[in-house]
């Protein structure tokens, strides 16, 4: 007959405290476990049903339960174990440190707590403890493009004093593309995880239905978005594009319109065009300077808003998707605060010894 456990009386608090225990993800491990046998003693619970319930053995469990019976909580921390304690002093942190410095083993691309606590011989939650402490996370990655471009102070200067200080009686607007946009179908829908989390799902398999460019120009002053699906992104299309945009504004040719782009090979060898519109600028953003273009801000709603984990049958209801996308945003467009936090390329540092001294 399996064993019924022990009675074991505490009070509200203390329960309140074991459970804070076994659901918080910053205590141990092995006191998260232990605080999850001890509540299902608590509760009442055959010691067999928790050993099923939490995978341990039953005479673990018994012993946690008495020393939790014993001491209380305190009762669920390791006694001092005979030997020289491990001193996780100055010398050790430098240990660390240095390890850092080093390629990391078996060709990984780099280091993360548990090799670095194997190859030093020394404790993976003590490496985790002293990682956050001093705010070194080694699986995060940032990257950016500097600009290398030796008109960059110039151009930079000419288009952040468009968005600040606007000529009077003109149109400033940021224009892009966003080509190769797939038409996937899949299956889409929720489901429920072993958690009890309800999410969204989306199949891994897939359909493809072809591609969409997507034209679009914003209006920097009111934040409305014009923009236009075209199967190809040629020079031609791109102008077709301009055409259709300045039919939109619905301008006199004493308004100015100024035009921020970047260095896509469509965008230039357009003077014939631009002698025909001579009330229209191109101003061409520094290369690796994309930031620049306030357009690419809207280009990453668009995709987090109808393009992610979408499923579409054809490029036609792609394009019905995208252009309804920008009809409902234009109803509540805003223009946006722009502002780009600096980066300086002397920062990155080939060692970690070489950042910090």
């Amino acid at each position: 007959m399996p064993r019924t456990a022990k009675k074991i009386e505490c009070d509200s608090a203390t329960k309140a405290e074991l459970e804070k225990i076994s659901n918080s993800q910053k205590t141990e491990h092995r006191l998260r476990r232990r605080a999850r046998m001890v509540l299902g003693c608590i509760e009442g619970k055959r010691i067999k049903d928790i050993a099923e319930e939490t995978g341990e053995q039953k005479d673990v469990i018994i012993k946690w339960r008495d020393r939790f019976a014993l001491k209380g909580i305190a009762g669920l921390k390791d006694e001092a174990r005979p030997g020289k304690p491990i001193i996780y002093d100055a010398e050790w942190e430098r240990k660390v440190l240095e390890k850092l410095d080093e390629k990391p083993p078996g060709n990984l691309a780099r280091w993360d707590s548990v090799v670095l606590a194997r190859e030093l011989l020394t404790s993976e939650d003590a490496v985790q403890r002293f990682l956050q402490r001093e705010g070194i996370q080694l699986a995060r990655l940032r990257t950016w493009c500097i600009s290398t471009d030796p008109e960059f102070a110039a151009k930079a200067v000419d288009i952040i004093g468009l968005y600040l200080n606007p000529p009077e009686n003109a149109i400033v607007i940021s224009v892009d593309e966003k080509p190769s946009i797939q038409a996937l179908s899949r299956r889409v829908g929720v489901v429920k995880t072993s958690n009890g989390k309800i999410v969204r799902a989306v199949k891994s398999t897939y359909k493809r239905n072809g591609t969409q460019n997507l034209f679009a120009a914003l209006e920097v002053a009111t934040g409305a978005l014009h923009g236009k699906t075209t199967k190809t992104k040629k020079r031609v299309d791109f102008l077709g594009f301009m055409d259709d945009l300045l039919k939109e504004l619905d301008i006199d040719e004493d308004t100015e319109i100024h035009a921020i782009m970047d260095n896509y090979c469509i965008h230039k060898r357009c003077d014939e065009w631009l002698q025909m519109h001579r009330n229209v600028t191109f101003h061409y953003t520094p290369t690796s300077a994309s930031w620049l273009n306030q357009v690419e801000i809207w280009f990453n709603i668009m995709t987090r808003k109808i393009l992610k984990g979408a499923s579409f049958d054809s490029t036609s209801e792609l394009s019905e998707a995208i252009s309804g996308y920008i009809d409902a945003y234009n109803e509540n467009a805003q223009p946006f605060v722009w502002k780009k936090r600096e980066v300086r390329g002397s920062q990155i540092k080939d060692k970690l010894s070489n950042l910090r001294g």
